[in-house]
């Protein structure tokens, strides 16, 4: 059946080098998008493409382009079935917070450690 795929979707070069290489040590295959736009084009290419990804890692906000907010919006329409995790560093953000009314199904605090992002990924997909 081949490894899980994750799809990350962040804008700062360090934070996708160490989250692939996490996600590649915990056994899943990993695409990075740098913004919402990138992101939902991906998901749904990969989704046509019969080999979907199994779960999202979204940063909550994009520095001059969508960040994960608005991206849930729009993948929530197009799969209404998403299973995208909330990663920010900004714990009293509504969307951190309250994170199912926003369509997400986890969240992860930055900065994280390896274990937690297991326990996380292990529960939604």
């Amino acid at each position: 059946m081949g490894k899980p795929r994750i799809l990350v979707m962040d804008d700062e070069e360090i934070i996708q080098d160490v989250l692939s290489n996490m996600l590649d040590f915990l056994g899943y295959e990993v695409e990075i998008a740098s913004n919402g736009t990138q992101a939902i084009d991906m998901y749904v290419k990969a989704k046509e493409s019969q080999k979907p990804f199994n779960a999202l890692i979204m940063d909550l906000t994009i520095h001059g382009g969508m960040g994960g907010k608005d991206a849930i919006k729009d993948l929530i329409r197009i799969d209404p079935e998403v299973k995208a995790v909330v990663s920010s560093g900004y714990s009293t953000d509504p969307a951190v917070t309250n994170f199912q009314e926003y369509g997400f199904k986890a969240v992860i605090a930055k900065p994280f450690k390896i274990e937690e992002l297991s326990t996380v990924l292990k529960g939604i997909i």
